[in-house]
C-alpha cells in the first residue's frame, strides 16, 4: 500500500527535481542537508542560497542572447535587476558580479545606488532606470546622481506633471555635461478580472506621442531613449498580453519615426519564478516569441529593433530564499480539520500568503517515509488570517503524520522576494511574533556549502524599545 509522504510525491510529480532530493528520509534543497542547517541553527529560520542569483541572471542572459540569435534580431539585451524585491547588500553584491544594471522605486533606491559606488560595487557608467511615481525627493535624488556623473540615469516619466518638477531640478542643477536620458512608461490596460481597467502607473497610450511633442522634443536638457511596457500579471502567454504588447510597439514605432535618438524598449518584470513543483512555464519560448513579435511588427512598420531592457526582480532572487519552521502540535478542531501549528507567523514571515493568496513550494524536511494526512496550517498569531490551507498545484495540503519525540520539519522554498520587506523586517511583528534568524548560504571553490549568520532572532528589547519603552 502506497500511503507514504514520499510516494505521494512521486505519483504526482517528476521528482527529485533540479534544485529538490531526498536523501536518508530528508530533504536537501540544493544538495544542501537541511536537517543539519536546522541542527544547527534551530528555527524558524531564513535562508538565501546566493549562488541561485547569479545562476538566474546568468539564464535570463542565456535565453535572451539565444534568441537574438535565433530570430536574427539586431538590439541588444540589458538585464537591470529590480531592488525592490529584496535590498539586502548580500543580495545586491551577489547579482552585481553579473554585469547587470539596477531598476529603482523610490527616493531611498538613490541612496542605495549612492553606497553601491562608495563600496565599488558599481561605476558611473550602470544603467539606472528610475520607475515609481516620484515625489520632489526622488526627482532631486535622481538629479544628484545624473549631476555627479551618472550619464546612463533613466528617469522613466510616470505623469505629465513629473516633467516639470524634473525639468526645474535639472535647471537648478546647472549640469554642464550631455543632456539627461529619458524614458516614458506606458499606462497598459489590465485584464479583465482587475478592479480598474488601465494601470494607475504611466501616460495613456493616445497621449504619449503629443506629451513628447509638446514637452521633450524641442528641450536640448533632455534625449528621448525608452519606451517602458509593464504588466501587473506579468510576462504570459496569453492573448491578453501580446495584445498589450503589440499595442505598445506600435506606439514606439510612433515615437521613432519622430525621435530617432529613441533605441529603447524597457518590458519590464514578469518572468516568473517556481512556485510549483509541476510548474512548466517555457521561458525559452517567452523570450524567442516576445523577440520575434517586436521584429515583426518593426519590420512592417520600417523601424530599426529595440534595444530590450528587462526588470526581473522575483526572477532573480525569488528562488534564492526558504523558510523553515517546526511543527509545534497538532489541533483536532472538528471531524475534517486537522490543525498543524508552526513556531512562527506567516503573516509575519510570508505576508504574501495572506496578503494576495500567494503560494509557494511546500515540502517537509523529514519523515518523508511516514504515513501522510490532510492538513491545516496555522501560525502562532490571534489572528483569523494566520493560516495556510492550500498547496500552490492543488486545494489542499498534505504532510507526513506527527510523531512522538520527534518532530516535523517543513519548509516553504522560493520565498526569496518581498517577504522581508513586507513583513516589516527589523521593525514592530504583529503578535509581537519575532523575526527569525536569517543565514547566508555560498558555495566555495570546492563546491561545499558555507554558512553565515546574517541576523540573529529579534529579541524583545529591540521590539520594545521601537515601541518606545
Amino acid at each position: 500500500m502506497k500511503n507514504k509522504y514520499r510516494d505521494l510525491i512521486d505519483q504526482t510529480f517528476e521528482f527529485p527535481q533540479d534544485e529538490f532530493r531526498t536523501e536518508d528520509d530528508e530533504l536537501y534543497f540544493h544538495d544542501i542537508p537541511l536537517m543539519e542547517i536546522i541542527k544547527q541553527y534551530g528555527t524558524p529560520l531564513k535562508i538565501t542560497y546566493l549562488p541561485k542569483i547569479t545562476s538566474q541572471i546568468q539564464r535570463a542572459k542565456r535565453m535572451f542572447n539565444v534568441a537574438i540569435a535565433k530570430t536574427d534580431y539586431r538590439g541588444t539585451y540589458n538585464y537591470c535587476y529590480c531592488t525592490k524585491s529584496s535590498h539586502f547588500s548580500f543580495v545586491l553584491e551577489e547579482a552585481l558580479k553579473n554585469d547587470i544594471n539596477l531598476e529603482t522605486s523610490s527616493a531611498f533606491d538613490i541612496n542605495l545606488v549612492e553606497e553601491l559606488l562608495e563600496m565599488g560595487l558599481i561605476d558611473k557608467n550602470i544603467f539606472i532606470v528610475c520607475n515609481g511615481f516620484k515625489r520632489q525627493q526622488y526627482i532631486d535624488n535622481i538629479v544628484n546622481l545624473y549631476a555627479n556623473g551618472f550619464g546612463n540615469i533613466i528617469p522613466v516619466i510616470d505623469n505629465k506633471n513629473e516633467m516639470q518638477m524634473l525639468d526645474e531640478a535639472v535647471q537648478q542643477a546647472s549640469v554642464g555635461h550631455a543632456p539627461m536620458k529619458l524614458g516614458i512608461r506606458i499606462a497598459a490596460e489590465e485584464e479583465p478580472k482587475f478592479d480598474f481597467y488601465t494601470s494607475r502607473l504611466g501616460i495613456r497610450y493616445n497621449d504619449i506621442v503629443s506629451f513628447y511633442e509638446e514637452k521633450i522634443k524641442d528641450n536640448p536638457r533632455y534625449t528621448f531613449k525608452m519606451l517602458h511596457f509593464f504588466i501587473n500579471t506579468g510576462i504570459r502567454d496569453t492573448a491578453y498580453y501580446w495584445n498589450e504588447l503589440a499595442k505598445c510597439v506600435n506606439v514606439y514605432c510612433d515615437l521613432k519615426k519622430l525621435c530617432p535618438n529613441l533605441d529603447s524598449l524597457n518590458i519590464g518584470g514578469g518572468f516568473p519564478p517556481k512556485t510549483s513543483l509541476a510548474a512548466n512555464f517555457d521561458y525559452e519560448y517567452m523570450a524567442e516569441e516576445i523577440l520575434a513579435q517586436i521584429k515583426n511588427i518593426c519590420t512592417l512598420r520600417g523601424v530599426e529593433e529595440p534595444n530590450i531592457f528587462t526588470e526581473f526582480g522575483s526572477f532573480t532572487v525569488g528562488e534564492s530564499g526558504a523558510t523553515l519552521y517546526s511543527i509545534l502540535d497538532q489541533k483536532q478542531q472538528n471531524d475534517r480539520e486537522l490543525w498543524y501549528m508552526i513556531d512562527s507567523s506567516f503573516i509575519t514571515t510570508l505576508p504574501d500568503t495572506w496578503g494576495i493568496n500567494q503560494r509557494f513550494i511546500m515540502l517537509p524536511i523529514n519523515h518523508w517515509d511516514s504515513e501522510y494526512q490532510r492538513v491545516f496550517l496555522g501560525g502562532l498569531t490571534c489572528d483569523s488570517e494566520d493560516y495556510y490551507n492550500a498547496d500552490s498545484h492543488a486545494n489542499a495540503i498534505f504532510l507526513p503524520k506527527l510523531q512522538k519525540d520527534d518532530p516535523l520539519y517543513i519548509g516553504f522554498f522560493h520565498t526569496g522576494a518581498y517577504q522581508e520587506s513586507l513583513g516589516g523586517y527589523g521593525g514592530i511583528q504583529h503578535c509581537l511574533i519575532p523575526a527569525p534568524k536569517h543565514i547566508i548560504i555560498d558555495k566555495d571553490e570546492d563546491g561545499e556549502y558555507t554558512t553565515k549568520l546574517f541576523a540573529k532572532e529579534q529579541s524583545h528589547k529591540s521590539m520594545l524599545k521601537i515601541l518606545g519603552y
